[in-house]
């Protein structure tokens, strides 16, 4: 088995703040959606084999515990540019050996980054 996919809820309209903070800030390029589900909204990005799909959720809340735990190859470089961004950069260190940090997408969902 691998993840294909995570999925994150959003309101509607929120696609413009999505595409902004997953495209220019954290470096994943949009994927179209196939024809049938444009009309639901949201946007889908990839990077390398990951998908990160934001879908539209009436009565949206942001997930605050629930996250995608994303591996990259320089979280130093990466951190940088969320925290430069405005985005909130919260480094973890509970796990010896490894380097991540939290942060929140426009929304207020939780995404955490970790050296991959």
């Amino acid at each position: 088995m691998s993840l294909h996919h995570v999925q994150l809820s959003g309101p509607a309209g929120c696609e413009p703040r999505m595409r902004t903070f997953w495209v220019d800030v954290i470096g994943m390029s949009e994927v179209e959606k196939p024809e049938r589900l444009k009309t639901r909204g949201g946007a889908w990005f990839r990077s390398g084999s990951l998908e990160l799909h934001v879908g539209i959720e009436e009565g949206f809340a942001p997930a605050r515990k629930a996250h995608p735990g994303i591996a990259v190859g320089d979280v130093e470089a990466l951190a940088a540019r969320v925290e430069s961004s405005g985005a909130p950069v919260a480094w973890d260190y509970t796990i010896p050996g490894l380097r991540r940090f939290h942060t929140a997408d426009p929304l207020g969902n939780r995404v955490e980054f970790q050296q991959g």
